[in-house]
């Protein structure tokens, strides 16, 4: 099984870029998954794209702060309802039942979906901020079998 997951970046990423499982650039999970093989990764991502684009551009607003996982201990900023990131959410969630994919956790998917950012460290967002949706990504959460790093495998970017 691939561990994969969509996330909009709110911070700038390149496409294979790799980073630290315990250094994530902030970002916004979509949706969390297994899927089979690189060939359903492959039409994961083809199902992705046009919902992926489409969201591209959004401007999002930064609620208060929460606390997530087990015990609260998960510091985060909540990100504000809005239907264009609710339909790309629902689209990703549909396009890995369509590739036969499992989502990770699915208590938190479609009318319970909520977006946030998670803190890291001294990195956050505030209350207020705004978000751009300028890149949509699709991360191997265990590239080659590491699941100590992370690599951007699809990236849409929001052309300037």
């Amino acid at each position: 099984m691939r561990n994969l997951i969509m996330v909009a970046f709110a911070e700038p990423v390149a496409e294979g870029q790799e980073f630290r499982r315990t250094d994530w650039p902030l970002h916004i999970t979509l949706v969390r998954f297994d899927v089979g093989n690189d060939g359903d990764t492959a039409r994961f991502a083809g199902l992705a794209e046009m919902p992926a684009k489409q969201a591209l551009g959004t401007v999002l607003a930064v609620g208060g702060d929460d606390r997530f996982g087990r015990q609260g201990s998960v510091p985060v900023s909540l990100v504000e309802a809005d239907p264009a990131l609710q339909a790309l959410h629902d689209s990703l969630v549909q396009a890995v039942e369509q590739v036969s994919g499992r989502v990770a956790s699915p208590h938190h998917t479609r009318r319970n979906f909520r977006p946030h950012v998670s803190h890291h460290g001294d990195k956050r967002l505030n209350q207020g901020d705004a978000v751009v949706l300028g890149q949509i990504a699709l991360v191997d959460m265990a590239p080659d079998g590491n699941h100590t790093i992370r690599r951007i495998l699809e990236l849409w970017e929001l052309r300037k």
